[in-house]
């Protein structure tokens, strides 16, 4: 059940609005269920000799506003109060007895009209769907005060979390005051009109937080801004000093044919330009200097090492997240996970860039809680970010694409682990936010990895039969509880075979390697153990992630030399045309 609120100054023309057909005609049968006297005229249906619903909609909105013009100028500007209050999709349909018994309980909670009080306010509830009421109410007592309405958002949710326990409805999550500003009603109408498939706001919150993402600082911010093509207009200080700043859309124009602007505060809480200030103060690591310690293939693109780059920090963000360390140091890898994210979205391939766009768009409200992160370190995450975004777009194939599946898999565990540290501290919209991301970042997984799981599987199915039982044997005596199903069943193990095969055959000691691969963080929230084990040896082995379909086969019945000139030799073989370091421009996606 979710309650929306609303102040307003016009009592009759919200009214003509409700009892209206509405801005698709999807008001029907729009009627009172319950009244501040339960005697108020009902437009809907008046049963009066005669009726005329214009008149009676007339002393409806005159008996509503009977206090206010008694007040004079003592009444409140914006003395119209509005709570539209919505049952979850799903819920059963409730009766005009039951929504009345609702909007009692919500004009008590929130000081409308405390159960008792003579000289409450004047209220209404108008129903014209099943799924919803409006309560309306004019915000002068009958002792011509004004009433106490403090926090009546808050307490509107919490009478409707226990309503929904009560009768048996869907139970939502509980807020906490620091989700982003949904739109309004009358920003998706707008949006629908014009044919954009999302809102203003939502759009300009996309771009914003992909400009912050790895910004080395507060110039850098605001050229992505511009570069993104956004009107931007920062507000300054006499003294010349930035106080805030604001952003529109080309194009998007109010009735008077001016910009409409948005401030960073009201796309979300931490985009005001403060909260950007303190995420910047933190300083981020060159691009170049972030990618010197990936070692690797001369030939491997700069899209494909800084991904790898930002799999290992995503690694160390899952088990921060994982320990029971500092909140501040917790809430801060967060916001860090969210950057990167955003980061990855905005330069991943096509096939997978809408599922990553969707899953940072969740993760977005992850990034969020009472629990502050000023003083903690994001330097490495935000250099992950930064280094991804300033590589450029990636390509959906060769090692690019496979990069992208090895980082979109540590994701979705850093993504289950932000879901169980926000359930372990009472969080719920946060860890539902978390789950949907980890679902985003699975589908995207999924088509990312398919060609380099596909060549994989091949590669382990044509290995030598003997060469083949070892590496099994190897995984049934290091993970005897890991559910790896090595005892013939092929198809679950090609291409982990594959790539113990590889790792060997680059100079490594496949036991080692798996023990290693394994003590780098918990496997029991993986969806594919297999999956997960396969990208850690690749990184660790600097094998590459996506290996050449037409891949040296060892001989039958031999087994290569462990020594430091054939690992040489094997990581310098070239597995695929080399790569240039620039791509064609028309290839990558705008910068930001």
């Amino acid at each position: 059940m979710v309650p929306d609120i609303g102040r307003g100054s016009r009592t009759h023309g919200l009214l003509v609005y409700l009892y209206g057909p509405g801005r698709r005609e999807e008001h029907t049968d729009a009627h009172l269920v319950g009244s501040w006297d339960g005697f108020a005229p009902d437009p809907g249906r008046d049963a009066s000799p005669d009726p005329d619903p214009q008149v009676t909609l007339a002393r409806l909105a005159a008996a509503l506003d009977l206090r206010v013009k008694q007040a004079g100028d003592r009444a409140p500007a914006k003395h119209v109060w509005h709570c539209s209050v919505r049952t979850a999709p799903g819920d059963r349909r409730l009766s005009d007895e039951e929504w009345n018994a609702v909007a009692q309980r919500i004009v008590h909670a929130t000081g409308i009209a405390p159960d008792g009080d003579p000289d409450g306010c004047r209220w209404i509830v108008v129903r014209h769907a099943d799924d919803h009421i409006h309560i309306v109410a004019t915000l002068v007592r009958g002792d011509l005060r004004n009433p106490r309405l403090n926090y009546d958002f808050n307490k509107a949710q919490a009478v409707c979390r226990r309503i929904e326990k009560e009768m048996g409805l869907r139970r939502l999550n509980a807020g906490d005051g620091t989700a982003a500003k949904n739109p309004t009603s009358a920003e998706k109408f707008k949006a629908e009109r014009t044919g954009r498939p999302e809102t203003s706001r939502e759009t300009l919150r996309d771009a914003v937080r992909q400009a912050l993402a790895g910004a080395a600082d507060e110039k850098e911010f605001f050229t992505r801004l511009r570069e993104a093509g956004l009107r931007v207009k920062v507000r300054h200080a006499p003294s010349g000093d930035a106080l805030g700043y604001n952003v529109a859309l080309p194009g998007d124009r109010n009735r008077h044919g001016e910009p409409v602007w948005y401030p960073g505060s009201k796309l979300a809480p931490d985009l005001s330009l403060p909260k950007v200030r303190l995420r910047l103060a933190d300083g981020t690591v060159e691009q170049e200097a972030a990618l010197s310690a990936v070692e690797g293939r001369p030939e491997w693109s700069p899209p494909a090492r800084a991904r790898r780059s930002a799999t290992d920090t995503a690694e160390r963000a899952a088990v921060l997240l994982d320990s029971d360390g500092d909140d501040e140091e917790a809430a801060a890898q967060l916001a860090g996970v969210g950057e990167l994210l955003d980061a990855l979205a905005q330069t991943s391939p096509a096939a997978t860039r809408a599922e990553l766009a969707a899953a940072a768009r969740a993760f977005e409200r992850a990034t969020r809680s009472y629990v502050r992160a000023e003083h903690a370190d994001t330097r490495a995450l935000r250099s992950a970010a930064r280094g991804i975004v300033q590589a450029g777009g990636a390509l959906g194939r060769g090692e690019d694409g496979g990069t992208t599946a090895m980082l979109v898999s540590t994701l979705v565990l850093v993504a289950l682990a932000a879901a169980r540290w926000h359930s372990a501290r009472g969080h719920a919209q946060q860890a539902h936010a978390a789950r949907q991301a980890a679902e985003h970042l699975r589908t995207a997984y999924h088509q990312a990895a398919a060609t380099p799981m596909r060549v994989l599987h091949d590669q382990g199915r044509a290995l030598p039969e003997a060469q083949r039982r070892a590496h099994e044997a190897t995984l049934r005596a290091v993970l005897p509880e890991q559910g790896v199903q090595a005892d013939g069943v092929s198809a679950k193990t090609d291409a982990l075979v594959a790539t113990l095969a590889q790792a060997e055959q680059a100079g490594h000691n496949p036991e080692a390697l798996l023990k290693q691969a394994i003590d780098l963080r918990e496997l029991d929230t993986a969806e594919n153990v297999n999956d997960v084990l396969l990208w850690r040896l690749r990184r660790i082995a600097q094998l590459p992630a996506q290996p050449s379909e037409a891949l040296r086969r060892p001989q039958a019945g031999t087994r290569p030399t462990k020594t430091s000139a054939n690992y040489t030799s094997e990581r310098n073989a070239p597995t695929a045309a080399p790569r240039t370091a620039v791509t064609d421009p028309r290839s990558r996606p705008p910068r930001h």
